[in-house]
């Protein structure tokens, strides 16, 4: 007893840390049991999601922003000889500096719409490209004119044109975001992969298929024993090799 030496006692762990992994393991299995829906529940779920975001946004703006709206006059109703293109003006400056609610409804809309469609063309196309992103605006924009009101009387060409004016944007700020994002050339041989990963929350597993060589072109070829050599979790494992079974086009490789 004497020569006994008693270990310092542990420290407590970090709250935070705990909670911060207990978010990670949250999101992981919501990105995976996401990933095994059908295409409609997936979007509707990815719409609900964001447009909830998009709402809490879109309040607090209003909110910040409230003096705008309530600086402007009430809409003038049954004035004769009022010119309609003043009309169509003074209904934007009302839908762009509303309330809290206004502005909520509007962010809601424009969130949960592209949000959703782009799920639905990434499910589709299997691949999120500049295409796939201008679709989604296009839609996101169109639903904003409707539901705001920004434009004149004819609403269908007024949301036509706002979901190009939308789309327009997206595309350009897209392009501009590639070209100013370098591409290592070493990660060319891992694009599918870590689309896969990305798709399933699992991006920090990346670095774990460079270590091991596990190219595009093992996606195929990959076992369970596979995946466990190079250091991933048996969770993640399922996950990976449940979506490779699934998509065909990571059952071809590169």
């Amino acid at each position: 007893m004497q020569g006994m030496v008693l270990a310092p006692p542990a420290s407590p762990p970090n709250p935070i840390v705990l909670v911060q992994a207990r978010l990670k393991d949250l999101e992981i299995g919501f990105r995976g049991w996401l990933a095994k829906q059908s295409i409609a529940v997936e979007a509707a779920v990815v719409t609900a999601t964001n447009a909830a975001q998009g709402a809490a946004i879109g309040g607090l703006l209003g909110t910040l922003t409230s003096d705008l709206s309530s600086a402007l006059p009430a809409t003038p109703n049954n004035v004769a000889g009022l010119n309609p293109e003043a009309m169509a003006s003074f209904k934007n400056a009302q839908a762009l500096a509303g309330g809290p609610l206004v502005q909520a409804r509007n962010f809601a809309v424009m969130a949960g719409a592209n949000a959703g469609i782009s799920s639905v063309m990434k499910r589709i196309r299997g691949v999120e490209d500049v295409q796939s992103s201008m679709v989604a605006a296009f839609g996101s924009g169109a639903l904003f004119s409707l539901v705001s009101g920004v434009g004149g009387p004819n609403q269908a060409a007024n949301a036509v044109t706002s979901g190009l004016f939308f789309a327009l944007f997206q595309g350009g700020m897209y392009m501009v975001g590639q070209k100013f994002t370098p591409s290592p050339t070493e990660d060319t041989h891992y694009s599918q992969t870590r689309g896969l990963l990305t798709s399933l929350g699992l991006q920090k597993y990346e670095n774990n298929f460079k270590k091991g060589l596990l190219t595009d072109n093992t996606l195929p070829l990959l076992t369970d024993s596979a995946l466990k050599d190079i250091n991933i979790p048996p969770g993640p494992r399922l996950l990976i090799l449940d979506q490779i079974h699934r998509n065909p086009e990571l059952r071809k490789g590169s």
